[in-house]
């Protein structure tokens, strides 16, 4: 299906509402709502801007997390650090109301922020986001070996592919590997305790996972996040895989226009 895609492009600003956090905004005259882009593990702020082109409704906000890309001075955080930054991100937001895209990792911090300010954000949005206290998939990573510059190397080709790796220049590999620091942080938070309860989540929030990959594991975590809180339901993107925004941003982007438009018509 082709899109039309929306004016302008995400461009980073140079007063975003936490000092040192990379953030870029895509702006709209008349935007329905805002949506804040949340990346996961060893992604960044940029890779959300096919996916921005195609969501002609919504200003679109995303921010490198701290420890990652352009927000590597602030140093490496822990879950509660990128919720607070999340927050204080949708408290910035100059649209209202607020829809929050998480990816993988960023559906977690998503969750956090809507658990600590729920009357700040109207959906949450989690694609593919790992919950392994409830179901965890076989093979997923855990933290592992002394060197995290080598970690992130070995979490890109297994992630995305051997392939792609090999087609990035010596500094967008040097780039990815300094980014080992925040990916070992969120690898450990899978593996701690777990965070917090779905049951106690107050904002409604739509479970995305593609259908292809691992669609069987996403989709038995789906069950038990909506067995765990009535204010959950799921969606299956149809052959997209883990990138979805990357390489299905077509389809991604029709699924968060759908979860809103549904949101809105049950309020």
């Amino acid at each position: 299906m082709t899109r039309t895609h929306a004016p302008g492009a995400l461009h980073f600003v140079a007063d975003g509402p936490v000092p040192g956090l990379a953030l870029a905004r895509r702006p709209l005259t008349h935007p329905s709502a805002t949506l804040v882009c949340v990346h996961g593990a060893l992604d960044r702020a940029a890779s959300f801007a096919r996916l921005a082109r195609r969501l002609a409704a919504f200003e679109v906000v995303a921010y490198d997390r701290r420890g990652y890309q352009g927000s590597r001075d602030l140093g490496v955080g822990g879950l509660d650090d990128h919720v607070e930054d999340l927050v204080r991100v949708v408290g910035s937001a100059s649209a209202r109301p607020v829809v929050v895209l998480g990816h993988s990792f960023g559906g977690l911090v998503a969750m956090g922020a809507a658990l600590r300010a729920p009357g700040s954000i109207a959906l949450v949005v989690a694609y593919e986001s790992p919950f392994p206290w409830l179901v965890r998939r076989p093979g997923a990573p855990t933290p592992g070996g002394d060197d995290p510059r080598l970690e992130a190397e070995r979490f890109f080709r297994r992630v995305v592919s051997d392939a792609s790796w090999e087609r990035l220049s010596e500094r967008q590999r040097d780039s990815r590997r300094a980014d080992g620091p925040a990916l070992r942080a969120d690898l450990a938070t899978l593996t701690g305790p777990r965070p917090f309860d779905p049951s106690d989540l107050s904002v409604p929030v739509v479970y995305a996972f593609g259908g292809a990959g691992h669609a069987d594991h996403y989709r038995d975590l789906a069950r038990a996040l909506e067995g765990a809180n009535p204010l959950v339901r799921s969606v299956e993107v149809p052959g997209a895989v883990h990138g979805a925004h990357l390489s299905s941003p077509d389809q991604l982007a029709a699924a968060v226009e759908g979860a809103w438009e549904d949101a809105c018509a049950s309020a």
